[in-house]
């Protein structure tokens, strides 16, 4: 497979050279970006997927929604409908995409909206629910939009700068678009990442002169719950793990650091689960030779998922900072509020 990639390296130059060109129309205004007046906060990457953008978007909606109100703009990407919806209790993921319904079920008194015209959407939003902050999520290349703040998410085991340009690599654009960053945040480190360790990162991250952070993902209970489980109480069933999602392996690094017993059915990103997948599904449920057993699921799998399996559970997650880092990230999103309020 890399020696396939290796041979599409002539096209990543030619892809190169796009997007280059692409962002050098907007950063002369040839091309137009459009800001706002309230604080717009760009969650993105440079790679595709699976750098934990869902769980970074919701780490800010916690610091922030009880102090202002708070609005997340997406694609709603695999959705089947077009233009803009402002999300409510009836849609499905089908209706809005995944990760949308993913916010709007967890949190309570934000509004969530989903519109691939970012410049229209947030328009929408500010004409007819008055936010005081919006999230963008997945929106780093969405130029059409120029952002307040953009936070660049790269992971642990894959940084941007070990990463080549797409066919040839994963880049969506080339390493230089870490310039247009307000904060690099290092996603999915182990948590025993040292401070020897994280310097080394910051050495190759210390070009771009970025505020960098050190963030993992932390698994919490299985939800929803009729009784108290945590994810260490699955040793005592065997697991029928669905996922589809970019890149489940910190997730199935977990399950097999706990020895958790499992049998692991991997979709693609976003995939929509058809009849003869859910009975597939449920054949394989019916076919572990155990007394004691269970479906499992990603959050954001579970919300294409919910109404179709029975006695279905997903394993909440949650970013969280390395040691006390989280107190800086913190400072440095309120210091940039209070500055586009005043």
């Amino acid at each position: 497979m890399k020696f396939f990639r290796f041979l599409l390296f002539p096209f990543a130059i030619l892809y190169d050279l796009i997007t280059m060109i692409r962002n050098f129309l907007f950063d002369v205004d040839v091309f137009k970006s459009t800001s706002f007046e309230l604080p717009v906060i760009v969650v993105g990457n440079l790679s595709v997927g699976g750098t934990g953008k869902t769980p970074q978007i919701e780490y800010l909606i916690r610091i922030l929604k009880d102090r202002f109100k708070v609005a997340v703009l997406s694609r709603g990407y695999n959705r089947e409908t077009k233009g803009f919806k402002l999300l409510n209790s009836r849609h499905s993921a089908l209706d809005v995409g995944d990760e949308p319904l993913q916010y709007f079920k967890k949190f309570k008194g934000i509004d969530v909206a989903v519109d691939a015209n970012r410049v229209e959407g947030i328009q929408k939003l500010i004409n007819g629910q008055s936010p005081e902050i919006i999230l963008l999520d997945d929106a780093y290349q969405h130029r059409k939009v120029k952002g307040s703040f953009y936070i660049l998410l790269t992971k642990f085991d894959d940084l941007f700068t070990d990463d080549f340009l797409l066919p040839a690599g994963n880049l969506r654009e080339s390493r230089a678009g870490a310039h247009r960053a307000d904060v690099l945040v290092v996603t999915k480190c182990p948590v025993d990442l040292n401070n020897e360790q994280q310097e080394e990162i910051k050495r190759k991250l210390k070009k771009f002169d970025k505020r960098v952070f050190f963030t993992t993902i932390s698994y919490g209970n299985i939800l929803p719950k009729d009784k108290e489980i945590i994810i260490d109480d699955l040793k005592d069933y065997t697991v029928l793990l669905i996922t589809g999602i970019a890149n489940p392996d910190s997730l199935l690094d977990v399950l097999d650091a706990k020895k958790i017993k499992f049998k692991h059915l991997k979709y693609a990103d976003h995939h929509h689960f058809s009849s003869t997948e859910i009975e597939k599904i449920k054949q394989e449920f019916v076919a572990i030779a155990s007394n004691k057993k269970i479906i499992v699921t990603t959050e954001k799998d579970y919300t294409r998922l919910e109404n179709r399996i029975n006695k279905l559970f997903y394993i909440e997650i949650k970013t969280r900072f390395l040691g006390a880092q989280n107190k800086g990230f913190d400072q440095i999103i309120n210091a940039h509020i209070k500055q586009s309020k005043s």
